[in-house]
């Protein structure tokens, strides 16, 4: 067990110059990029191929320079049809202030499969971030990194497709154990699956229970657990992955009531 406050602080307003150096060391541009690699109307058989194929891609290192905008991306799925919304919301890294939002909704004929998440919920993520005036820094998704039994969660496809860092935040864990987690806020334990660390068992509230933390691609475990607890408030999920969370959830009722 560890505890993060060694080296992070309750979240307090940071000038620019004072913010950590995290970000990637890539532009915050006018648009985001996304990379067409492999076709997304597939069967599960071969989704599993593709993800085998794409993990090598995978790249986790430490990232230069400084962030300045914070994404979080979340899909919801209608109760009675095909019909998926995804929302990003975008989020200045300094004070958590919003700067941006755009959600879509889309067809999807993938099923639901453990595993396989990102081949449903993905293309839909994609429309929305083509969408962004904003370009984020680091991405946050409610899903799994590399902690994942390919080694290719949903944040780490993303990032693969994006170029750009992604985090997996996880309400529930899909793969791996952990030992003894500390009760307080900034405690984590590491996440270990197949004799390797994949992420991080985190606690963001006091008492609460913890999210599963795992690098998605272009950051570290390190990192990625920074940008977690500092974009972590007073709720347990971080700002960016709870307002995307809502903002779906709210377009989807008010569409599907």
């Amino acid at each position: 067990m560890h505890s993060l406050f060694s080296f992070y602080q309750p979240f307090r307003v940071l000038a620019p110059h004072t913010l950590p150096a995290l970000g990637a060391a890539l532009c915050t541009l006018s648009k985001v990029k996304i990379r067409k690699i492999h076709p997304w109307h597939v069967s599960p058989k071969q989704a599993i191929e593709i993800q085998n194929n794409l993990r090598a891609r995978v790249h986790l290192k430490k990232c230069p320079g400084a962030i300045r905008y914070i994404a979080g991306m979340d899909v919801s799925s209608s109760r009675r049809s095909s019909k998926v919304w995804a929302g990003v919301v975008v989020l200045k890294y300094e004070d958590l202030s919003k700067a941006e939002e755009k959600w879509v909704s889309q067809e999807t004929d993938f099923p639901y499969v453990p595993g396989l998440l990102s081949f449903r919920e993905i293309p839909a993520m994609l429309e929305a971030l083509e969408d962004l005036k904003t370009n984020p820094d680091v991405i946050l998704c409610d899903g799994q990194g590399i902690a994942h039994p390919r080694g290719l969660g949903l944040a780490s496809h993303l990032g693969i497709l994006l170029g750009r860092a992604t985090i997996g935040c996880a309400k529930s864990r899909l793969v791996g154990e952990y030992s003894h987690l500390g009760k307080t806020k900034g405690s984590y334990s590491e996440l270990l699956y197949e004799g390797r660390v994949v992420g991080a068992v985190a606690r963001t509230r006091t008492g609460v229970r913890p999210i599963f933390v795992s690098p998605g691609h272009l950051i570290t475990l390190e990192e990625a657990l920074e940008v977690t607890f500092r974009s972590c408030t007073k709720y347990r999920l971080p700002e960016p992955t709870r307002l995307a969370h809502i903002l779906v959830n709210r377009i989807r009722r008010r569409e599907e009531p």
